[in-house]
């Protein structure tokens, strides 16, 4: 197949680009190459390569910032997967786009998960405007599948637990806190990437959950984190309150894959699991990149 990937080199574009380079044939530009919000940017790219899917990883993912940058998210975030639904609609291409968590209120009392079928209810401008990317999709796509993740994490570019890293390494008599009453499943971008490329030999359409199986919160993940890449630390557990932000974070982030699971083609295993496997793989990786910051 004919795949363009939009956000080719960020977090989940990097390992789909890795994972899928071998068995389809890539079109991967870049943002100077793709404006990507601006239609006849859109329509130029599409209308040359014609592509058989589109894999669209590119998002504004600053959830503070969207506070502020209100225009600039939507447009990131809406209006630019709604040109790639028109499109796509247009040349007859599937169309497989990454949402969020945030879309829902996190109002579910924590460990019960959110089902595909809940009602969205996002709190802040980034769970808006992702809420937003999603209406535009499927009212001009009819083959589509969105895909809600949620707290992503991999060896390329900022995340949380680089993060959690970098301030441990380099402040190690320093304590930290860490919120403890947000609840989610750290997910690996590499195991969601590996989800996509299994999905491309499905005609699954629709909204699909794909996070990590299990939960845990922000403070107990970044301990497992730590202590398996050998790494004292400090840490502190902490409320929501204690930590007060500009965006309204949902409190309950944990989602089931039911539809993966329903259909038997998961590929998600127990965050801890991918820990293990991602600290075995990019552990001297990740303390070179910390030893030079």
């Amino acid at each position: 197949m004919k795949i363009l990937i939009i956000g080719s080199d960020g977090q989940l574009g990097t390992d789909c680009r890795q994972l899928l380079a071998s068995e389809h044939t890539l079109i991967t530009p870049t943002l100077e190459q793709l404006d990507f919000c601006r239609k006849s940017s859109i329509d130029a790219i599409l209308s040359r390569d014609t592509p058989d899917v589109i894999i669209n990883c590119a998002a504004y993912t600053a959830v503070d910032k969207c506070e502020q940058e209100k225009d600039l998210c939507m447009r990131i975030n809406a209006t630019g997967p709604g040109y790639l639904a028109h499109q796509a609609e247009r040349i007859g291409a599937r169309l497989i786009h990454i949402s969020t968590d945030y879309v829902f209120s996190g109002l579910k009392p924590a460990p019960e998960a959110y089902i595909e079928e809940d009602a969205v209810q996002p709190l802040c401008e980034y769970g808006k405007t992702k809420l937003a990317g999603e209406e535009a999709i499927r009212s001009q796509c009819s083959n589509h599948l969105i895909l809600r993740t949620a707290w992503l994490y991999s060896a390329h570019g900022p995340n949380f637990l680089k993060t959690m890293l970098r301030l441990t390494v380099q402040n190690p008599d320093r304590e930290l806190k860490v919120v403890n009453d947000q609840y989610g499943s750290l997910t690996w971008s590499y195991t969601l990437a590996r989800q996509i490329r299994r999905l491309l030999a499905t005609d699954m359409k629709g909204t699909v959950h794909a996070t990590s199986e299990g939960h845990s919160t922000w403070y107990t993940g970044a301990c497992t984190f730590l202590e398996t890449m050998g790494v004292p630390h400090k840490l502190r557990p902490c409320s929501t309150s204690d930590y007060p932000t500009p965006a309204q974070r949902p409190l309950n982030s944990i989602l089931a894959n039911t539809r993966l699971d329903e259909a038997g083609c998961s590929e998600f295993v127990s965050w801890q699991e991918d820990i293990t496997a991602f600290v075995k793989t990019f552990k001297e990786k990740l303390l070179a990149e910390v030893s030079k910051e």
